[in-house]
């Protein structure tokens, strides 16, 4: 007894076509002979989901085997035509599955027409920080590709034109049955064109494009960010015998900068001070990406990882009027290479000083010596 198709694919009888075909395309991939070379119930499986697929992805069929089972493909009954068009039909299916691992339909060509879209090009661009603050515009050669003006793309020579391939009919795919099913190639004669040239052109030697370094004017927005990929449609390699030409993407990477550190849109800045003005305060001016000085005032006592946090002086936001803030932390530099009369300064302050000069190490050194006592107490 044949078993019921919608049972054989796994799949209930609401099924619709992409469900239907997803279980199908799965099944069919884990039974095919390919993959089980000698093994006869695999490809008794795999004849079997074939039919089942042949009949319930077409609605005719479909509505038949709903209402009247297997017995509507018997004596003549609303199956007409099915096993004979079975290879057919496989093939189909398989170039669906398989087509691309076989050699059947490439991306970007369109069969018969000879016309084959041109490739994307990759443009890699440094910038600097100011200039990823200001935007800027900037002129590139690329190597690429253009139409040949000869032949205006065609590849054959002026006056002749293209022929249709005789090996596959201009469709650019042949058949070759293999056991039950067929299996469609790409065509051997024009390489999938669907066209031959039997004249070339002298210029471009049949290809329709020539080399050619293109200079492009770019322009680069202000607050773009380190990564950002930027694509120029239509500005890739020409297409191949008069296709459409691919697509030019310009991957841009930020340069370290010697005094800010970036984060989205704000920036970082580390900036010593000396020790006497983080004790006594004071202030110092920072010049910011926009070419501008910006005051900083330091309170007394201002210790070491401090940050001050000056507003709309950070990087742009990327095509909004947003801007980002600007933090400075500061670090307390240890003076060097004293004098004598400064050392005996730093010694008569250290005479003098209490606790309360110090109150961070001389709580830190009180809570460590409680914690270690606490311990051998115990």
């Amino acid at each position: 007894m044949k078993a019921d198709y919608y049972e054989l694919l796994g799949v209930s009888r609401t099924v619709d076509d992409k469900g239907l075909k997803s279980a199908f395309r799965k099944l069919a991939m884990q039974f095919h002979p390919d993959k089980n070379p000698g093994d006869a119930a695999a490809e008794g499986k795999f004849k079997e989901l074939g039919e089942a697929y042949e009949v319930l992805k077409d609605p005719q069929k479909r509505a038949a085997y709903d209402r009247f089972g297997h017995q509507a493909f018997q004596n003549g009954n609303g199956g007409a035509g099915f096993k004979g068009d079975f290879a057919s039909s496989m093939a189909d299916i398989f170039d669906d599955i398989f087509g691309e691992m076989m050699g059947g339909r490439q991306r970007g060509r369109t069969p018969g027409g000879g016309r084959e879209r041109g490739s994307d090009l990759r443009y890699n661009m440094e910038i600097s920080l100011e200039e990823a603050f200001a935007g800027k515009a900037v002129e590139i050669g690329v190597p690429t590709t253009i139409q040949c003006d000869e032949c205006s793309g065609s590849g054959a020579r002026a006056g002749t034109a293209p022929k249709t391939c005789p090996t596959c009919g201009g469709v650019g795919r042949v058949r070759a049955a293999q056991g039950f099913f067929s299996i469609e190639r790409t065509c051997p004669t024009c390489q999938g064109r669907g066209e031959t040239i039997g004249d070339p052109c002298r210029k471009c030697h049949g290809e329709g494009r020539l080399p050619e370094e293109r200079k492009l004017a770019v322009n680069i927005p202000a607050g773009i960010e380190d990564g950002t990929r930027i694509r120029l449609a239509g500005e890739g390699e020409a297409g191949l015998r008069g296709g459409p030409a691919g697509d030019l993407y310009i991957f841009l990477t930020v340069k370290p900068h010697e005094f800010f550190q970036r984060d989205g849109a704000d920036l970082f800045c580390k900036v010593p001070i000396s020790m006497t003005s983080a004790a006594l305060g004071g202030e110092f001016d920072v010049t910011t990406l926009d070419g501008k000085t910006t005051l900083v005032k330091v309170p007394e006592g201002t210790q070491t990882g401090k940050q001050f946090r000056v507003r709309a002086k950070g990087m742009p936001v990327l095509r909004q009027q947003q801007v980002g803030d600007l933090f400075i932390q500061v670090t307390i530099e240890t003076p060097q290479k004293l004098s004598k009369r400064q050392r005996e300064l730093l010694e008569e302050f250290d005479r003098i000083s209490s606790s309360e000069n110090s109150p961070q190490s001389t709580g830190f050194f009180a809570r460590m010596k409680e914690f270690f006592e606490g311990l051998s107490e115990a």
